[in-house]
């Protein structure tokens, strides 16, 4: 077994390998870049090596630069997480010239199955049913209209060398094929250091559904169940789950094999995710091999209790695999939420700044772990589990250069409805300031209906959110829960409040009985009796509620029970009340004696400023390209500029017709959210 192992990565996935290379006795080096220096991953290394400026272009892709860190720390092997060069047949060509081993598959399996447009005609030759397209390279726009056309819109322009939503294009027609050939080629460059694109038949109203497979170098080989990965933004997965809730066993054996027997075509050995396209009628189309471990590989832990960056790592050391296909056993439901440092209230754009607050739910664990092909433990845990990877911590820098995921959140429970309830807790429960981020719209999915009966496709956003995400609406008896936990949060305020001033001795008596709480546009009249137990807070209409908890005022947590459930609420101070933040709501909550409550609606409502002439900068972030010039007349829809933005070009369009009056901002600024780009007449 190694001594050391080297990291070529960041972030969260380099933490997850740190975490299992120290259970194993296995010392890590990290590299970081200039905007890494004080990341959460190198201070959990034992030793980290320094490898250049912030851009993956010339710090984390650089094989160069990450040869030399091997040679500087005299690390015998190198994980290489995902993304990045973890897919990268030179890379894995160096370290073996090197005489480094790699935890990752051989070099010919890389080249052939990490490859998309190759892994795709292996997978022709092979008899597996594939998805319609061109795999030939795509010299320049015109010829990816022409072969759109050939094809049928609409098309999925991807980057050959991709991975993670990182350089694909969905195009219904030719200026979008056009558009979308180019900015995938400039963003498979960036991120990959490789432009060739192919194109291919999107199907619509199709499941994403992959199967983990894992091999060794003996010819041995398992698949480990399935992961639903259909709830996508921007071809980004944002909610995963294991096992699907639309395969059946036989499918789901059917899959597995074809895995397999594909994976074992090109001598695969280590763990590889095959990606399918399954429609209605349960046929499934070969999509791709990611030849590395998936970003959503902890729901497939959770369920089999395989730890697979350790399978990755011993298959790597020439070990046989320990477990056989009828060792497995897939146990329970396990979902994982992406924490995205992304806006949803600015349609999911990026988000960069400081972590003033970050506070993830406690972490429990969930049943044995399946070692050496036998479960250690007793059986397997019958209560909810939460894991949270993560490669951030309160105070650090979330960083423009790199991908906007901070955490993924992951929980099990014996079945789906349980584990999506612990989903919904550890949600509310999770602490974030400082960044936009995508918590809230994490909540609304899984209270969405068709989330919660497992009746979703990979359109899932774009149909139920096609407005963008603005929030969500509570049902009334979500509000009366809160509004009788505010009242009696007030209440105890206003206690330590008196007791602070220290006007009366008897101070409890002095706090009123009788609030009106307002809430999404609603007026709660309530009356509170308090002992030493919680509050008793009776409704205008007679309807009574019963709160407890040991929230104190300056606690942005409130962990209560309303009504004889518990209910989690993240609490912050506003003038006459409070911020509420719960399942997704964002709320204003004001606590206001009946006099109070008749002068405040008396008061004029403040309205925003007008910027309805401006083009406004929606993320933080570069400008590549400007489209138009002063004085030039612009149609609704037209092309104004182009932002790059944690490795993702955004062209931002003129929302109705109109006049450049001026341009504030050209190539290669940098902007600030709101930073005024373009003003019109």
């Amino acid at each position: 077994m190694f001594n050391k192992i080297l990291i070529a990565n960041r972030g969260e996935i380099a933490c997850r390998v740190i975490k299992t290379a120290r259970k194993m006795g296995i010392g890590t080096v990290a590299i970081y870049s200039d905007a890494d220096r004080q990341a959460l991953h190198v201070s959990m290394a034992d030793e980290a090596v320094h490898i250049g400026p912030p851009p993956a272009n010339q710090s984390y892709i650089v094989i160069d630069k990450v040869m030399d860190a091997i040679r500087q720390s005299g690390a015998q092997a190198v994980h290489p997480g995902y993304g990045f060069l973890s897919e990268n047949a030179k890379f894995a060509e160096a370290l073996e010239a090197e005489g480094v081993a790699f935890v990752g598959p051989p070099v010919g399996a890389i080249e052939s199955m990490g490859d998309k447009i190759t892994s795709k005609k292996i997978a022709q030759d092979a008899g597996v049913s594939t998805v319609p397209g061109y795999m030939g390279l795509i010299e320049d726009a015109d010829e990816a209209v022409k072969i759109s056309n050939d094809v049928g819109y609409p098309v999925m322009i991807k980057a050959s060398a991709g991975g993670g939503g990182k350089g694909m294009r969905i195009a219904w027609n030719d200026e979008e094929a056009r558009e979308g050939f180019q900015s995938s080629k400039n963003e498979a460059a960036n991120s990959f250091g490789d432009d060739r694109i192919f194109i291919e038949k999107f199907v619509t109203q199709p499941r994403h559904i992959e199967i983990q497979v894992l091999c060794d170098s003996h010819g041995n080989g398992v698949y480990l169940g399935e992961r639903e990965c259909s709830i996508q933004r921007r071809n980004q997965k944002v909610v995963e789950e294991a096992p699907s809730p639309f395969l059946d066993p036989e499918t789901r054996k059917a899959m597995g094999e074809q895995a397999v027997a594909l994976a074992k075509a090109v001598n695969y050995a280590s763990a590889g995710t095959v990606e399918f396209i399954v429609d209605g009628d349960k046929n499934f189309y070969f999509l791709e091999m990611n030849t590395r471990l998936q970003v959503e590989h902890p729901v497939t832990e959770l369920i089999t209790g395989v730890d697979l960056v350790e399978q990755m790592i011993r298959v790597a050391a020439g070990e046989a695999l320990s477990i056989t296909q009828d060792d497995v056993t897939l146990t329970g439901w396990a979902i994982e939420n992406r924490l995205y440092a992304e806006d949803p209230y600015r349609n999911f754009l990026p988000s960069i700044g400081r972590l003033t607050r970050y506070r993830p739910p406690q972490e429990t664990a969930a049943g044995p772990m399946l070692v050496n092909g036998k479960w250690q433990g007793d059986a397997p845990n019958s209560e909810a589990a939460v894991r949270n990877d993560t490669g951030v911590y309160e105070g650090g820098e979330i960083s423009m250069y790199y991908d906007p995921m901070i955490a993924k959140l992951c929980t099990w429970a014996p079945t789906r409805e349980a584990a999506i309830e612990a989903m919904r807790v550890a949600l509310d429960s999770f602490e974030v300031e400082g960044i936009g981020h995508n918590l809230p719209f994490l909540s609304a999915v899984m209270d969405h209906p068709k989330f919660v009966s497992g009746d979703m496709t990979t359109a899932f956003i774009a149909e139920e959110y096609p407005d963008g995400f603005e929030g969500v609406t509570l049902p009334e008896a979500a509000l009366r829960r809160i509004a009788a936990s505010c009242a009696a949060m007030h209440r105890v305020a206003e206690i330590r409040r008196t007791r602070v001033s220290g006007r009366m001795d008897n101070h409890e008596r002095k706090v009123g009985t009788d609030w009106i709480v307002t809430l999404q546009g609603q007026d709660f009249e309530v009356a509170i009796d308090a002992d030493h137990e919680g509050s008793t807070v009776t409704f205008s209409d007679g309807a009574v509620m019963r709160v407890a908890s040991d929230w104190t005022p300056g606690d942005q947590l409130a962990l209560l029970d309303a009504d004889g459930s518990p209910l989690v609420l993240k609490v912050g101070k506003i003038s006459g009340g409070f911020r509420i933040r719960n399942r997704g709501a964002d709320l204003k909550a004001h606590v206001r004696t009946p006099r109070q409550a008749e002068l405040a609606r008396l008061m004029p409502e403040k309205l925003p400023p007008d910027t309805s002439k401006m083009l406004l900068c929606p993320m933080p972030g570069l400008i590549v390209k400007v489209n138009v010039e002063v004085g030039q007349e612009v149609q609704e829809g037209q092309a104004l500029c182009t932002v790059e933005a944690m490795k993702m070009e955004n062209i931002l369009r003129a929302e109705k017709k109109g006049t450049v009056a001026k341009i504030n901002a050209g190539p290669g600024d940098s902007l600030a959210v709101d930073d005024v780009i373009i003003e019109f007449e």
